[in-house]
């Protein structure tokens, strides 16, 4: 994300489709007006009109004062996952059918003997090949079989294949067969989307690079769809701005991007958060952030340091052994680094073959949903525990949107959980909430080791519709003593997209020595990149200025994977290549203890992103100085640490002056959200709305 910062006025719309809940955030100058809708599965366009239209009217507008307009959703995400995509076929070299199936030739698990590898996106039947060939220098070796490709149009009209990825090899240094045969497509088969691997994810690498043009063309019918039908929707309505889209790099792009590249859109709801825990990080000057979202569907964790996410090139989505690195499938696309989990509200608690108590990754999602909805619900779910435990008032929840049923959820944990186990309902529903305050836990914990992070040494910043209710247990497992509950923490990725640049990465593989390099042609392809990601750019902003960052991906020749390092000239030179080198040598060293002084550098891949200045960091509405707070209510809750129901005070958050201590054991309420202080915690609110949590020092200094 750009440090340089532009203030924005009129009025901005944010919406985030969640797969619970679509939040919406409407901001007017310093005020801010939120919803909260659940989220419409079948046509999520519905949910987006109805949450634009409920703020609205909280704001006394109407869609054509609208001067922003910005969209994230799971739409991408939850068809890869679930696998409810496009029928897709994939066209590859000839020889190389299976390549999607073969992957790298390893085993993520080494010692498991019932290991089951990630499902390949295409089915076999629907994997064809084409007469082909290209060198790694982009010689045609062996001529495009054009026949070929028109026969297997014929084919692939009768299969009733709704959607093509082509991915040739060596298709990232010459591009022409690609562009061959979706010309010939295009002209047989006009209603058919097509995906190009040179379009989409110009690198080396075949594996990762046809799983990644497969996931694009898997999801663009049912994006695309959805896209044009709310265009026509939010048009019909009264509109007169084009919207923007949130991508999973932190930035957001144009609607004709996002229909192009749906597979950019595959993270987008948690980029969205992990902006605001940045500009969090940036408003109260926390050097180390653990941003922590937690939504009905889904929890996602980012570190954060010196108020920048880090971003990767890759990653991956269906693990089918959760938080096993390599047990889904990969994605080559700017994505910022987090880890995601099934833990939402809506993930559901049963008993398994072996009488253990298992919470997730499924979810109730918004239909039919927990039981307390009474929408048709009859799984147990997070929701449901948490109501039964006194932690949500069933009048207010979701703004009243939704009441919840309590004696229902009871029964249910009751039936499900208790008896089972030999448990009270009280002990049941505790039982669900610790294991998955685990999950997270543990979840942050491997991060953490991954990255060669220490995870108590940082600040948990926790937003979303779930999070505030768990953060001070998930704070407490990890060691951590400072909690930040934003200013509308309940709608907090969907306000993360108002604080994102408009950006676009361009990348593309050219390998080159640093000992023999090619200047010039490594100068045309930085040009060329530089003249993509602007031009997309300034398709969202023409009038905007924008900032291009450049970087190449280093290794030491035989190695398998790369060092970023920023390129800090606009032209290369000799001076610049020896800078490159110093920069690869100081960072490798940072990682792994030691430099390779005596072994060649070489580049793979080259990317520049392209991006405009980030809107002004939002201050909070301004409240009146209150001279002490005052509770509104008591609640009975079941306290963790007593092994009891209590009764505690319910504050509203307004109502609560800067800097005026609170004791937990209390409950916070929010428009979107309550907040759980327990009682190894204190609360106060800082002067830009914020909620903070502090651990409390007990006697001796034991923690």
């Amino acid at each position: 994300m750009s440090d340089r910062l532009v203030k924005i006025p009129g009025v901005r719309v944010a919406v985030d489709v969640g797969g619970t809940f679509t939040d919406i955030v409407l901001l007017q100058g310093p005020t801010q007006y939120s919803a909260k809708i659940l989220t419409s599965a079948d046509a999520p366009e519905r949910a987006v009109i109805a949450g634009i239209t409920d703020v609205l009217n909280q704001a006394a507008l109407t869609f054509s004062d609208i001067d922003l307009l910005i969209l994230g959703t799971t739409l991408a995400t939850n068809a890869l996952i679930e696998r409810k995509g496009a029928r897709t076929a994939l066209i590859t070299t000839s020889g190389f059918r299976d390549l999607v199936e073969i992957g790298q030739e390893d085993r993520f698990a080494q010692y498991d003997v019932f290991l089951q590898k990630p499902r390949p996106l295409v089915e076999r039947q629907w994997r064809f090949t084409i007469e082909e060939r290209i060198d790694a220098q982009g010689n045609i070796l062996i001529p495009l079989n054009e026949a070929q490709v028109f026969a297997l149009a014929d084919e692939i009209r009768a299969q009733g294949i709704e959607s093509i990825a082509i991915g040739y090899l060596q298709s990232f240094i010459n591009s022409s067969h690609e562009q061959r045969t979706a010309e010939i497509l295009r002209d047989q088969l006009p209603d058919v989307t097509l995906s190009l691997s040179s379009d989409v994810c110009p690198e080396i690498r075949e594996y990762e690079r046809l799983s990644t043009v497969s996931a694009n063309a898997y999801v663009q019918p049912l994006v695309a769809g959805y896209l044009h039908r709310l265009q026509q929707q939010l048009s019909e309505s009264g509109l007169r701005v084009a919207p923007y889209l949130m991508t999973s790099g932190g930035g957001i792009t144009t609607l004709e991007t996002g229909i192009s590249e749906p597979v950019r859109l595959v993270e987008s709801g948690p980029a969205g958060g992990a902006i605001l825990a940045s500009n969090i990080a940036r408003q109260l000057n926390l050097s180390k952030v653990l941003s922590f979202d937690m939504g009905g569907t889904t929890a996602k964790i980012c570190f954060i340091d010196h108020f920048q996410p880090q971003i990767s090139r890759r990653f991956e989505f269906g693990r089918v052994h959760r938080h096993q690195k390599g047990s889904g499938l990969p994605i080559r696309i700017p994505v910022i680094d987090l880890v995601e989990i099934g833990a939402g509200g809506g993930s559901i608690a049963r008993i398994d073959n072996l009488q253990r108590l298992q919470v997730g990754p499924d979810s109730a999602g918004s239909a039919p949903g927990p039981v307390s909805y009474n929408l048709g619900g009859e799984l147990v779910t997070i929701t449901d525990a948490n109501a039964h435990l006194g932690l949500l008032d069933p009048a207010s929840f979701a703004e009243g949107k939704v009441e919840l049923n309590v004696s229902k959820a009871a029964k249910a944990i009751r039936q499900q959980i208790g008896e089972p186990l030999g448990l009270s309902t009280d002990d049941a529903a505790q039982a669900v909430t610790e294991i998955i305050a685990e999950n997270m836990a543990n979840a942050a914990r491997v991060h953490a080791s991954e990255l060669g992070k220490q995870v108590d040494s940082y600040t948990l910043v926790a937003f979303g519709g779930a999070a505030p209710l768990h953060a001070a247990r998930l704070a407490s497992k990890l060691g951590i003593n400072n909690v930040v509950i934003p200013h509308a923490a309940g709608v907090g990725s969907a306000l993360g997209f108002l604080l994102a640049p408009v950006s676009y990465q361009a990348v593309r593989s050219f390998y080159q020595r640093l000992d023999s390099p090619n200047l010039a042609a490594i100068n045309e392809v930085l040009a060329a990149l530089s003249e993509q990601a602007r031009h997309i750019v300034q398709q969202a902003d023409a009038s905007a200025s924008v900032t291009l960052e450049r970087s190449v991906y280093l290794r030491y020749a035989g190695q398998g994977h790369e060092v970023p390092i920023r390129i800090e000239s606009n032209i290369l030179d000799i001076q610049g290549l020896a800078t490159l080198y110093e920069s690869f040598t100081l960072t490798y060293r940072q990682l792994y203890g030691r430099s390779l002084d005596h072994v060649a550098v070489e580049a793979i891949s080259w990317t520049v992103t392209a991006s405009t200045p980030a809107p002004m960091i939002v201050p909070s509405a301004p409240f009146a100085e209150l001279a002490a707070p005052a509770f509104t209510a008591t609640r009975e809750v079941f306290s963790f640490q007593r092994q009891k129901r209590i009764q505690v005070p319910v504050y509203e958050r307004s109502d609560i002056a800067p800097d005026n201590v609170l004791q937990g054991p209390l409950l916070v309420v929010d428009p979107e959200t309550t907040t759980l202080v327990d009682e190894l915690f204190t609360a106060h609110r800082t002067q830009e709305g914020h909620l903070v949590l502090q651990r409390k020092t007990l006697i001796g200094g034991v923690q």
